[in-house]
């Protein structure tokens, strides 16, 4: 099965001079835990996590309004085409320790997003099943990937 087949196609973005008190009710509203960062060609250049905002908000020492998202975001994108398998999905996730990977066509663009959520939903529906696309223990092995400690990074000072 092709990502394009689970990927939600509806998605939330904001831009690299949105401030993060705006991306943080983006994703209240939403009730979705990132935002792809677009530039003024509409290309992804960043990802923004619910985590990212928090840690700007403490490391900075300023309100939400005050701070772009350019700071808090990560600029590295993990993604994946519309024609990524499953598993190949799950091994970028797995090896970038990401939840959620942007789908990009070959011209660039965000066609949609795919999430850990999205694995484990499609997983459990396919439970009992003889011929599965991904069973729940691939899933559980992602997830144990994603949520590894990290090496220690430098912490961010205001």
């Amino acid at each position: 099965m092709k990502i394009s087949k689970i990927m939600k196609t509806d998605v939330e973005v904001c831009g690299l001079d949105d401030n993060l008190a705006a991306a943080a009710s983006r994703m209240w509203d939403c009730d979705i835990g990132c935002l792809p960062v677009l530039d003024d060609s509409g290309q992804v250049i960043g990802m923004v996590t619910d985590r990212d905002i928090c840690m700007a908000a403490m490391t900075r020492g300023q309100v939400l309004r005050d701070i772009p998202v350019s700071v808090a975001m990560a600029r590295e994108v993990l993604s994946c085409p519309p024609d990524a398998t499953l598993v190949e999905a799950e091994e970028i996730m797995r090896s970038g320790q990401v939840r959620r990977l942007p789908v990009i066509d070959s011209d660039g663009s965000l066609v949609g997003i795919v999430s850990l959520n999205d694995l484990a939903l499609l997983a459990e529906q396919e439970m009992g099943r003889k011929n599965k696309e991904l069973s729940a223990q691939e899933v559980a092995a992602t997830l144990a990937a994603i949520c590894s400690p990290r090496a220690a990074a430098e912490p961010v000072t205001a």
